[in-house]
């Protein structure tokens, strides 16, 4: 089992876990990292990234986490960790793109569930193109959740707990950056065989 993606997935929960605790000392650092569209506008283009990294509350942060841990668990094979490192922190940078870009109305976003739509698309796709079966199941599966999310909404049960509403528009995105990012090591593993992992 390669060590590399749990190392990521280490410090992503650190750093997420100690910018909420930091949130609750410090409020202004709630108020300079968030995805805020009209600070964005501005120029405050880091918030493009560090959006995804803040939770409204420890049930956010917390089943957020555990995601990312089983996502991590279920493609940890197709991982290592500098190619994980960049696949991270490019999934949580076209996420905020994707969601400037595509939803004006979204003014403020934070949470790690739109990355986390991405990166288990990624990962299905990866078992695909190497002949996993279970792939198809997966991809099939994120695509039915975050389609019936777009006509239905998310479940209220977890509207409540994490206090917020949920930005399934951030799903959708996460998903379609995951997939263009899959198509793109596609083609690269084409054009250079020899590298089969991220």
């Amino acid at each position: 089992m390669k060590l590399g993606p749990y190392w990521v997935a280490l410090v992503v929960s650190l750093l997420c876990g100690g910018l909420y605790f930091a949130g609750l000392a410090t409020p202004s650092i709630d108020e300079l990292l968030p995805y805020r569209r009209s600070a964005i506008a501005d120029g405050q283009w880091w918030r493009l990234v560090t959006g995804n990294l803040l939770h409204t509350n420890h049930w956010h942060l917390l089943m957020n986490l555990a995601g990312l841990w089983v996502v991590l668990f279920l493609h940890h094979f197709h991982y290592h960790l500098k190619g994980l490192s960049a696949l991270f922190f490019v999934l949580c940078l076209l996420e905020g793109i994707g969601l400037y870009l595509s939803y004006p109305q979204l003014l403020g976003y934070v949470g790690l569930s739109g990355m986390l739509h991405g990166l288990f698309a990624y990962g299905a796709v990866q078992d695909i193109v190497r002949k996993l079966r279970s792939g198809y199941l997966l991809l099939v599966g994120v695509i039915i959740k975050v389609g019936y999310e777009q006509l239905y909404g998310a479940s209220s049960d977890v509207t409540a707990m994490i206090g917020a509403r949920v930005a399934t528009e951030a799903h959708l995105v996460g998903l379609l950056c995951g997939l263009i990012c899959a198509l793109v090591m596609f083609i690269k593993l084409k054009m250079s065989p020899s590298k089969i992992s991220a």
